[in-house]
């Protein structure tokens, strides 16, 4: 039996990426580079393999990956985001952010670096912080001596600052499997939303511009699965799903609080709930009926009327929530592969052939890195 080419070892990586198999991925890119040796195409193979480690989480080694493919390559942009993912994801706020500028001049078309480097200096300590919590503490001054020809002077008030209100307000409930949250932020254009997904991690930023921007970045309570977790941006509100990593478990607040987990959802269900009624959920201004206010918010989305990108996002949406496995295996596959001309939900059809792109009559095809 031959030995398969380099070449033959990244098509089988890339296929268990699409099936969501990241350490089998990771496994074929590893034989794919000892095949490669030094060809060209070994940058581009140690760059996909980081992404690959970025999703089992292992971003020690998706750093490690992702500095290789850069320094074959130094024009690679993808590597240099990956590199600054890791990076970041490691707390390494230096070097996510160098190289986050290097691939930003890579791709200065690219808006994931702009968002990015904004996330990085959010989460980084400021310099202020650091000087501060490196310098000793100041000695005590010894306080004068009062007398009757000169009294102390009574202390002046200081003033406290200001707390700045939020630009829009959130809300979150639970279900078993996930926790919505909302953003009520009314007429905001989807390309002025980004959404990113941590194991612990949200971030939803607004940048609308000539306006404030607006960023919630939270710490979860609890933790969740990024690559099921999805978002909507409706003409009223955002709308994010998060897949919990332990469905069944409540959560009684969005943020970690650090005190310790509550039991499964099912027992803080029973204790809160009235007799013969249904459990409420917790909230900091009260009691709330989440199940009716759910109701309401599935016949607002239900009556909404959408059109154009939205329409079809919505379409989209519904069919991929609805199919079986083997359907979204499908839509995901034919979508990649196609580069985004193609949506099939034929596994038999498209899982044992490659979809070529096919995009429509008039209409120049465009290659964007996976």
């Amino acid at each position: 039996m031959a030995t398969p080419t380099a070449s033959e070892l990244e098509n089988q990586a890339r296929e268990a990426f699409v099936d969501d198999d990241f350490a089998s991925a990771a496994a074929l890119y590893t034989q794919a580079i000892a095949a490669a040796g030094s060809s060209p195409s070994a940058a581009a193979l140690y760059a996909d393999r980081a992404q690959a480690y970025i999703k089992v989480g292992d971003f020690a080694a998706a750093a490690a990956d992702a500095a290789i493919a850069a320094e074959l390559d130094p024009s690679m942009a993808r590597a240099h985001l990956r590199r600054a993912h890791a990076c970041a994801k490691l707390e390494q706020y230096g070097a996510a952010r160098a190289a986050a500028e290097a691939g930003a001049a890579l791709a200065p078309a690219d808006a994931r670096f702009a968002h990015l480097i904004k996330e990085i200096d959010a989460k980084a300590p400021k310099p202020m912080e650091t000087a501060a919590a490196a310098a000793p503490a100041p000695a005590e001054k010894p306080l004068p001596m009062e007398t009757e020809a000169s009294p102390a002077a009574p202390a002046a008030a200081v003033p406290a600052p200001a707390e700045m209100k939020p630009k829009y307000r959130h809300d979150f409930y639970n279900s078993t499997a996930e926790v919505v949250v909302t953003v009520f932020a009314k007429g905001v254009a989807a390309e002025h939303v980004a959404v990113e997904f941590g194991e612990q991690m949200l971030s939803v930023s607004v940048e609308v511009p000539g306006e404030a921007a607006y960023h919630l970045q939270p710490r979860l309570f609890g933790k969740i699965v990024p690559d099921r977790c999805r978002f909507a941006v409706l003409s009223t509100k955002i709308e994010v799903r998060l897949a919990k990593a332990e469905p069944g478990t409540a959560w009684p607040s969005l943020e970690f609080t650090g005190k310790p987990r509550l039991v499964a959802a099912a027992t803080a269900a029973a204790a809160a709930a009235p007799p013969g009624g249904r459990p409420s959920y917790p909230s900091s201004k009260g009691r709330k009926d989440w199940d009716k206010i759910e109701a309401e918010v599935k016949k607002a989305e239900k009556e909404e009327k959408l059109d154009g990108d939205a329409a079809a996002n919505k379409f989209f949406q519904d069919i991929f929530s609805n199919a079986d496995e083997d359907m979204r295996r499908a839509m995901t596959k034919s979508f990649q592969e196609s580069n985004g001309t193609v949506l099939s939900t034929n596994w038999e059809d498209v899982g044992s052939k490659k979809i070529d792109p096919s995009p429509p009559e008039g209409m120049d095809l465009r290659k964007w890195e996976y």
